[in-house]
């Protein structure tokens, strides 16, 4: 019996990445057909134990423009679409995907942030058109600050104990300003 290697997966509008991970993989075999059939063999470790996938994609895919690279550690396929659009899942399969399929969030971007990941420019916040938003007039407190903004250290409740430690003991070591002149001669005699 075969077991199922993880897989992880992320899309574009145009290509699906998905990566079998499988460190030192032999006997790759992978077959992708046009319905959008995925099927992955190889086997793995000094055993040779065997794994196993075969997925139906949600959407037809394009089988001459796809492409698979195998490494070290995992096996990853960059899967053409044959229709530029986004899909909302991966695979035909309606309910909780199988446990081995998880979203690559190291390759993951939303719809709308494409643009943006592919070199295009960025939206101009100018051309956003009159939308009615004047934020000194919502009344949140951002108007009318015309002094040097503070430095803050916000992150103190992730300090470790020994951190604070040093905090408190660099306050410590800091200059006291000289007492008043009269104070000073008081002192020397």
């Amino acid at each position: 019996m075969s077991r199922h290697p993880s897989v992880k997966w992320a899309q574009r509008s145009d290509k699906l990445f998905i990566t079998v991970q499988l460190p030192d993989a032999q006997d790759v075999k992978f077959k992708l057909e046009p319905e959008g059939k995925f099927i992955f063999s190889a086997t793995s470790g000094v055993d040779k134990t065997p794994y196993e996938i075969e997925l139906d994609l949600l959407d037809k895919v394009n089988v001459e423009e796809s492409k698979a690279g195998i490494g070290s550690r995992n096996i990853q396929y960059i899967v053409k679409k044959a229709e530029n659009k986004w899909w909302s899942r991966l695979i035909k399969q309606t309910g909780k995907p199988p446990v081995f399929l998880t979203v690559d969030w190291d390759k993951w971007i939303d719809e709308d942030e494409e643009f943006t990941s592919k070199g295009g420019a960025a939206p101009d916040m100018g051309d956003m058109g009159d939308m009615g938003f004047n934020f000194p007039d919502m009344g949140l407190g951002g108007g009318g600050f015309d002094g040097a903004i503070p430095e803050m250290d916000d992150d103190d409740e992730n300090d470790t104990e020994d951190e604070n430690v040093e905090e408190a003991s660099s306050a410590e070591k800091e200059e006291v300003p000289p007492p008043a002149s009269g104070e000073a001669d008081m002192k020397k005699t």
